[in-house]
């Protein structure tokens, strides 16, 4: 067996034929050093796709994920297999991964990079048939080919999807029929965790309800398939601030960016009125519905309003859903 084994890719992101390719080289190897290679030209950062492979191989520790991060003009990459690039390469992996006894990839520049070490090249799938998808597939259509994802790097792919609106147009419902029906986490409103009744919030229960919503998103949607469907974000709470209380909510920047939405859906109020005991009266209800909106126009936020029975809402809510994210 030998002792040690170098993959290198960019893992952006990995998936299964990277987990296959690993796997086939600790066959032979004692341990396999995997380079994440990230030059600076590419839009998914190096902390991303590091915590990416340690997360898929923690706990093994016959994989060492390390980092190369890299500036083309020096390291050149190419689509098309070249000597003069592998020499490069191979050169900087001599300098800086010395006794690597075996080089392992799924490319044709396999043969020069080992060639250039005088080491061993195996190559694993060329035509892809055990594993038939690539990276660039992946990022042209992910949930096509979502399963074979590796499940660390599913996050960062997952739609976030806002349910917003007044008080008593189906939000919390909607939210969970949906969920139910594409399989996937929620994110339910935080503000009856705070407080008991619309009317009895103080101003500094904002803050409170905007966090713990905050780091609810952060955790679903690590559970996300796909989509992550979410009753209502930070701008309804800054809305309410100025309905209630005639202020600014200002939030840390972490809860902003946690309720960045892929789409938004904003529920009217033509509807019947249910009164459960915590909400507005029905006028109060009808105001709000116009500051929420001024809210999300005034930040540049677009939505799309859906209205009509609480049958209709869900119908043509999920139509959106499948036409915007799932027509592949």
């Amino acid at each position: 067996m030998k002792h040690r084994g170098l993959v290198l890719g960019k893992f952006m992101p990995p998936h299964a034929g990277h987990r296959a390719m690993i796997e086939y080289a600790l066959q032979f190897c004692e341990e396999v050093v995997v380079m994440v290679c990230v030059s600076d030209k590419e839009t998914i950062g190096a902390p991303i796709r590091m915590a990416w492979m340690e997360q898929s191989f923690a706990g093994d520790p016959r994989v060492l994920v390390r980092l190369v991060a890299y500036d083309e003009a020096v390291l050149p990459n190419s689509s098309v297999s070249s000597r003069e690039i592998s020499r490069l390469w191979a050169d900087y992996i001599k300098d800086h991964f010395p006794g690597v006894a075996v080089f392992i990839s799924s490319e044709p520049y396999g043969d020069y990079v080992a060639e250039y070490l005088g080491i061993e090249h195996r190559c694993f799938d060329r035509e892809r048939k055990l594993v038939p998808v690539c990276a660039s597939a992946i990022l042209s259509n992910p949930f096509k080919h979502w399963e074979l994802i590796a499940p660390a790097a599913r996050p960062w792919f997952v739609k976030k999807i806002c349910i917003s609106g007044s008080e008593s147009t189906g939000k919390s419902t909607l939210t969970e029929r949906l969920g139910a029906w594409f399989n996937t986490a929620i994110v339910p409103e935080m503000a009856r965790e705070v407080i008991e009744t619309t009317e009895e919030v103080v101003f500094d229960d904002l803050l409170r309800i905007a966090t713990l919503h905050a780091k609810t998103i952060n955790e679903r949607v690590l559970q996300a398939n796909k989509l992550l469907i979410c009753d209502t974000d930070v701008h309804i709470t800054k809305s309410y601030a100025r309905f209630l209380f005639d202020r600014e909510l200002v939030v840390p920047d972490w809860i902003d960016e946690a309720n960045r939405f892929d789409l938004h859906i904003f529920l009217n109020t033509d509807c019947t009125y249910v009164q459960d005991g915590t909400r507005l009266g029905e006028a109060e209800r009808n105001r709000l519905s116009g500051y929420h909106e001024r809210q999300l126009q005034e930040v540049g936020i677009s939505y799309v309003t859906v209205g009509g029975n609480w049958e209709e809402r869900f119908v043509r809510t999920r139509e959106i859903l499948q036409h915007h994210f799932l027509n592949y």
